[in-house]
């Protein structure tokens, strides 16, 4: 493991979460005693390398990640995917119109599913 690309990921991570909430991804994991390594290798590959690539910024990053969790039904992502986009300064507007987009390639029943999802965090926007 490179210290300098957990580190970068770590910096990275901190534009979407608080420190508090990447301090804990870090000590809270629950998959920690099975996977030990799951949770370093997202923050040193997913932000060091992949979310601190140029060419796109914090919103549009979010957008393309939202989109693909809808795409996958992934609820619990999406749930942590919309708060970051939030996080971010994407708008409840934003973030729906993305979701919604997603019916004519991924259906009906992955976008209700991926709004249920967010509806909680959205509702309070």
């Amino acid at each position: 493991m490179s210290t300098d690309r957990l580190e970068q990921g770590l910096r990275k991570i901190k534009e979407y979460v608080s420190e508090e909430e990447a301090e804990r991804m870090m000590t809270s994991d629950t998959l920690k005693d099975l996977a030990p390594d799951l949770r370093k290798y997202i923050v040193e590959f997913g932000y060091g390398e992949i979310y601190s690539r140029p060419g796109l910024d914090s919103k549009q990053r979010q957008l393309v990640t939202l989109a693909s969790l809808v795409t996958q039904g992934t609820e619990p992502q999406i749930k942590t995917h919309v708060k970051r986009a939030l996080t971010v300064g994407l708008t409840k507007t934003e973030i729906v119109e993305c979701i919604m987009q997603l019916i004519p390639y991924v259906g009906f029943p992955r976008v209700q599913n991926a709004l249920s999802a967010a509806k909680e965090l959205l509702e309070n926007e």
